[in-house]
């Protein structure tokens, strides 16, 4: 098995399935965590709300297969918008909630800086570079993808930090760690640019 595409209720699966077969990936979508054994790559998708998120991981037994796999093998894994939010220490959408602990850092709401911002930030914006990352090989600094969030990734650590993008000030839009990837936008609906993306993490 080539990519894993995480099923635990809260993805739009299909489309991002499509974009890595596109890509030229054998993507599957798996429902029992055992099946993370056989991946070469995981891909953790995510709509909805943190806590929901991790509940829903941990009763179906996610979580020790996902550390298995991501921490013991280090299989390379994507965290795609609330997937890329499960990566962290904690979140507190609606109520504090531990994430995964991959990366270090928190999940919190933003805040308008000008009266301008709305939230949820809806939308194409840009992606700036802060630390080299193979998964923005051949990605150029002001490139545009699509985004849909009310909350955002504080990182600890600004090594863990691929990418910022200008919204409520600043706000990380894409982590890393070793083997360990992640992005606040949805690079399944940003085009060409998305699938560059998918390409390089495919590389990885």
């Amino acid at each position: 098995m080539e990519t894993a595409i995480i099923d635990y209720g809260m993805g739009n699966l299909l489309s991002v399935q499509r974009a890595f077969e596109k890509c030229g990936s054998d993507a599957v979508i798996i429902g029992n965590p055992l099946e993370l054994r056989d991946a070469d790559r995981i891909v953790l998708p995510g709509v909805g709300a943190f806590p929901d998120a991790m509940d829903n991981l941990r009763k179906n037994g996610w979580i020790e297969e996902l550390n298995r796999a991501v921490l013991e093998k280090e299989t390379p894994i994507l965290g795609i918008c609330l997937g890329m939010q499960l990566l962290a220490d904690k979140g507190y959408e609606v109520r504090e909630c531990d994430g995964l602990g991959y990366i270090p850092g928190e999940i919190v709401r933003f805040t308008q800086t000008q009266e301008k911002e709305r939230i949820p930030h809806v939308g194409w914006n840009e992606i700036l570079k802060r630390e080299d990352s193979p998964l923005f090989d051949g990605i150029a600094d002001g490139t545009n993808y699509y985004f849909v969030h009310s909350y955002h990734f504080r990182v600890a650590n600004e090594k863990n930090i691929a990418t910022v993008t200008p919204y409520c000030g600043e706000f990380v839009s894409s982590v890393i760690k070793d083997n360990i990837v992640g992005t606040q936008f949805h690079p399944e609906k940003s085009q060409k640019a998305g699938f560059k993306l998918i390409k390089n993490f495919l590389s990885m």
